[in-house]
């Protein structure tokens, strides 16, 4: 385990914090749509604040790719802040420089600066050491709480880090302790529920993970490949025909291993995907040439149901179908309801899983929901996070 914020006197320092406040923004009126990210990082920042710290914040926001982006502005983020803390947060108009050198000398313990987007600057995601050492040079320590950027070997998650004293701050420990167990410690049955798109987007995560799971259900699009390769049509449904053997060969060794491999017995499929299609029922083995697989079926979501409820510990990432659509979401809307009922440690991957979950506003009935979508995965597939390697270690 690496050393956290208890480890550190921080009373008088100037602590440089890593959040991931990339939150989703209404692209009318630019108001933030879900602000689950920012609540997130306000068990650290209570700490900093009760501890007297001052306390310097930053954070990317969009992709404004290395230009000032007068939309992708942290003042949004800031008076969201404000709202949840009920203090002031200083802004300044930068990240790096004189400006902000002068606003930070100004903090009080205490005080609240967040910096402005860090990728307004190119040098930040290609891990320049000038732009490290100019944020480096704000601070007396580091404490990094952006579980979702910890993927990255970024400036302000890899290259501060290797010049200041680096910690990790609550919510990177508890999701480094929370990922770590169900890998390691997982209550058996333990079970993994993958959709989405793709199979190549969780090839290594399935390879990883099963040697420590005793079922994996697929859905989504991913579970066409597995039916292709199980000698099924699957109609206009994208798949990939690259990975039809893979497939085969994730399947023998999930049976060698003995994890019951399930997949949809029954799937909606429809003429079109959007909202005007025309969909119906189709058992797997009569899916049309015609139609595309947008959800698991009815008797899919028995089945997934009944092999769930068997499990102590439950890990899921990715939709069953194409949840943006209403009609082609109740497979996806159904697993989230089941999960949060479930009398088992559930625990959902970020991105886009986690938006569904904190959209339905079922994420405080799961034992764990995710910041990180690239992060989780990547944690999961047994890789390094740089923006973890880097922290200090306990021993």
């Amino acid at each position: 385990m690496k050393k956290s914020i208890r480890d550190v006197e921080v009373t008088g320092k100037r602590v440089l914090v890593r959040v991931d406040f990339n939150v989703p923004l209404d692209p009318k009126n630019n108001e933030i749509m879900d602000d689950s990210r920012i609540i997130a990082a306000l068990p650290t920042i209570w700490y900093l604040i009760e501890h007297k710290a001052k306390i310097i914040l930053c954070s990317h926001l969009g992709r404004p790719d290395g230009q000032v982006v007068a939309s992708l502005r942290m003042t949004t983020i800031a008076e969201r802040l404000s709202q949840l803390t009920n203090l002031p947060i200083y802004t300044v108009s930068d990240c790096i420089g004189p400006r902000v050198e002068k606003a930070v000398d100004k903090l009080k313990n205490g005080d609240v600066l967040l910096l402005e987007n860090l990728r307004f600057h190119p040098e930040e995601e290609a891990n320049d050491p000038k732009f490290s050492a100019a944020l480096a040079d704000l601070a007396d320590i580091y404490v990094d709480d952006a579980f979702g950027t910890a993927h990255r070997a970024h400036a302000s998650t890899y290259g501060v880090a290797r010049l200041l004293p680096a910690y990790a701050g609550f919510l990177l420990e508890k999701e480094l302790r929370v990922l770590g167990n169900l890998l390691d410690h997982a209550q058996r049955p333990f079970g993994a529920l993958l959709g989405g798109a793709k199979v190549s987007d969780k090839i290594k995560l399935i390879s990883n993970m099963l040697g420590k799971i005793d079922m994996l259900l697929i859905g989504g699009g991913m579970a066409a490949t597995f039916l292709k390769a199980r000698g099924y049509s699957v109609g206009l449904s994208a798949v990939e025909d690259d990975k039809v053997a893979l497939a085969n060969e994730l399947a023998a060794k999930a049976a060698a291993g003995k994890v019951e491999l399930v997949l949809p017995p029954d799937v909606i499929v429809a003429d079109a995907i959007n909202d005007l299609a025309k969909y119906a029922i189709a058992p797997v083995s009569m899916i049309p040439p015609n139609q595309y697989v947008v959800d698991i079926g009815p008797q899919a979501r028995e089945l997934f149901t009944e092999k769930l409820k068997q499990c102590r510990t439950v890990f899921w990432n990715g939709p069953m179908g194409v949840y943006e659509i209403e009609q082609f979401g109740r497979g996806t809307r159904a697993m989230a309801e089941l999960l949060a009922n479930l009398n088992a440690t559930t625990v959902v991957g970020g991105g886009s899983t986690a938006e569904i979950v904190t959209e339905m506003r079922l994420g405080f009935k799961m034992t764990h929901v995710s910041t990180g979508g690239g992060a989780s995965m990547s944690f999961l597939e047994g890789k390094t996070l740089p923006g973890v390697e880097v922290l200090l270690d306990e021993k």
